[in-house]
């Protein structure tokens, strides 16, 4: 009998084409192919809605004129969403006032205040945590325009902490339309929120939105590091 003798690269290419052949017939994959590149990771992006408001047409009409648009001011993160130059006075009990109440756009089919509680507490209203265009059991207001007033017998809220994502971001977090995630925010004030409502749209980036209470809380534009993960 002989032996023959394999020198190192002959073993490097048996080994190379054993493990080819195991990862093509679907039985072993190599190690960096059973978790997420870094590169593969979302990009999570953190930003602060101070109060503003959201109107119909017909509301907008009302307040600034017959056939009024809404006129851009400054792109939101989200695609086709807006800041517009126009901004309303709400006006709520005993006539409180918030001044330069900013208006977002495009308009929608109901019109509806999101203020932080520090907000409401200086109004005089107590408003509950909702998600947008949920309005049961929340106060009204006044909203006063160059051309008019409406009154809104209801639609003041706080907005609850949420996140937007497309399908891609939410296959990433193993979440639908609905669930919660908690958020980790580092930096000087450290903390975690938690039970942030995700809200899943096709054409949805990655984006969580604080209201300005939480974000000063958790000094938002000094964090160093946020992480998105299940409770």
């Amino acid at each position: 009998m002989s032996t023959a003798t394999l020198d190192r690269a002959s073993i490097e290419r048996l080994v190379r084409a054993a493990l080819s052949e195991r990862t093509s017939n679907g039985h072993a994959a190599p190690a960096n192919r059973l978790r997420p590149l870094p590169s593969q990771t979302p990009k999570l992006v953190v930003n602060v809605s101070a109060r503003h408001c959201h109107v119909t047409q017909e509301d907008l009409e009302r307040l600034f004129g017959q056939g009024h648009k809404l006129t851009p001011y400054k792109a939101l993160y989200q695609d086709g969403f807006f800041a517009a130059e126009e901004t309303v006075t709400m006006i709520g009990p005993r006539h409180r006032m918030i001044t330069g109440l900013r208006i977002l756009g495009p308009c929608r089919d109901h019109s509806q205040v999101e203020l932080a509680f520090t907000d409401a507490v200086s109004l005089g209203l107590d408003i509950p945590v909702r998600k947008s265009g949920d309005h049961r059991d929340s106060p009204g207001a006044y909203l006063l325009g160059p051309a008019g007033m409406i009154q809104m017998e209801r639609g003041v809220i706080r907005h609850e902490r949420h996140v937007h994502m497309g399908p891609a971001d939410a296959a990433y977090y193993g979440v639908k339309d609905g669930d919660r995630l908690n958020l980790r925010v580092d930096g000087d004030c450290p903390t975690v929120l938690e039970s942030l409502l995700v809200r899943l749209a096709p054409a949805s980036k990655l984006e969580v939105h604080l209201d300005t209470d939480e974000g000063n809380a958790c000094h938002v534009s000094r964090a160093t590091r946020f992480e998105l993960f299940k409770p």
